[in-house]
């Protein structure tokens, strides 16, 4: 790292740029009902209007993912910068379906472009603590989400101010990390330092073609009602398409670039660790409206839980390693949503919080850290893929959690997704093998 990169002001700045993303979660989860009771919008509605805060996240992501060393990473930082300030003014003048999915687009751009440059700053910055790094980093999104939550509460409950008023305080932290970045020296990613050219980079994701086009079909089934119903009209299909994406995944990966099918492996566990993390906790004020204490409170609970664990997750990843950790967190998950799915009272649901937390605490920056320390050679471009799918799977998610609310009621929805993180510990386990494999 040479002299003139202000190692701590970066950081520094990049932390902020993720708890302006993180705010905008906390918020969401507040003012959906605000959507749905003060201006007509179904709980539908309101999972495809809040769509692109995590589709627009996955645009936002393959593309800086792709781009960031051609156009270099300042450049995606200050494209973060003017989306976030664009979608905040325009969330404020948000009044129907239009307008709010308009200004999600801007937010959900803004917000995947923190990530897309963040990310492979922080392993730049930090070649030789890649993974403690990246957990300390992403402390910020819960850590972002528990004050955004408190100010949720604060503002809207205490106060009885205006959702507008929540909304305008973001231009605090948007402001504050914009001073930081402005003037500075950012190094370059390390695929560039550590001399991986881009085909190599992209030859090292394994299947590049097949999991964008994935993604962008992902995106379509999102954001189109039409081809949404058409893919969930029956339980074939979809297995189907599956089907045909994981054989393109191993013709492309085997017999054209001859490379291990790492990455796509993790790829795939990376849909599934996202949609249950963000899936449960974006709609947690409509799953834990009537378990006898705040929902806020609850997303509070965990987010806090999930900042502490990340901030120290350097012993426990030396002890168990990246895999290892993956696994005893979705065992944890499952626990943690069936747990959910049977509580009724406060301290009930308050514990099943706690132990829904723990389970989710590690899932994205370990994801993200075992893609870098694993296949390094994926460089920002593999960091980008994991994220922007993420956070697509998400998208797709919500408007399904928000129909299973709707038809078949809160509990029934807990205990349905913990097919999620049940997969996930067949998966981890898989991993695990695989990774003792290749260090023998």
């Amino acid at each position: 790292m040479t002299k003139d990169v202000n190692q701590k002001r970066l950081f520094v700045a990049a932390s902020l740029a993720l708890v302006v993303t993180a705010v905008t979660f906390a918020i969401r989860a507040r003012i959906e009902s605000v959507f749905i009771d003060d201006y007509g919008l179904t709980a539908e509605q309101v999972g495809r209007a809040f769509g692109p805060a995590f589709w627009g996240f996955a645009v936002a992501m393959f593309a800086g993912g792709y781009f960031i060393d051609i156009v270099k990473t300042r450049t995606i930082v200050w494209m973060a910068f003017g989306l976030h300030l664009v979608g905040i003014i325009l969330l404020l003048m948000a009044k129907d379906y239009t307008s709010l999915f308009i200004a999600n687009v801007f937010i959900g751009l803004g917000n995947g472009s923190v990530e897309a440059a963040c990310n492979p700053l922080v392993t730049a910055l930090f070649p030789e603590k890649k993974t403690k790094m990246l957990n300390r980093f992403h402390v910020w999104f819960p850590g972002g989400i528990v004050i955004g939550s408190l100010l949720a509460a604060l503002v809207m409950d205490q106060l009885k101010l205006p959702w507008q008023v929540l909304v305008s305080l973001l231009f605090i932290p948007l402001a504050i990390y914009g001073f930081l970045f402005f003037g500075q020296k950012i190094p370059e990613t390390e695929r560039v330092s550590t001399g991986v050219t881009y085909k190599e980079m992209m030859r090292n994701v394994g299947a590049p073609i097949t999991i964008t086009l994935a993604v962008i079909f992902m995106i379509l089934v999102a954001t189109n009602s039409a081809i949404s119903a058409a893919v969930t009209s029956s339980y074939a299909l979809p297995l189907i398409i599956v089907g045909i994406i994981a054989v393109a995944i191993i013709i492309e990966g085997r017999l054209v670039n001859k490379i291990t099918l790492l990455f796509p492996f993790i790829f795939f566990c990376m849909l599934l660790t996202a949609s249950t993390e963000l899936g449960t906790t974006q709609w947690i004020n409509a799953l834990l409206a009537n378990n006898g204490i705040h929902p806020m409170i609850i997303l509070a609970v965990v987010t806090g839980l999930m900042a502490v664990g990340r901030f120290f997750a350097g012993g426990l990843i030396h002890r168990l390693n990246p895999p290892g950790v993956l696994l005893g967190s979705a065992v944890f998950a499952v626990a943690g949503l069936f747990l959910l799915s049977k509580s009724e009272g406060p301290v009930m649901t308050v514990i099943s919080a706690a132990v829904f937390a723990v389970g989710v605490c590690y899932f994205w920056p370990t994801m993200i850290g075992v893609a870098s320390e694993y296949v390094p050679k994926s460089g920002a471009l593999g960091m980008s893929i994991l994220g922007g799918a993420g956070f697509v799977a998400t998208s797709m998610v919500l408007p399904i959690m928000g129909k299973s609310i709707e038809t078949s009621g809160p509990q029934a929805t807990l205990l349905n997704m913990t097919v999620l993180p049940i997969i996930l510990v067949v998966l981890f386990v898989i991993l695990n093998v695989i990774v003792r494999k290749k260090k023998a």
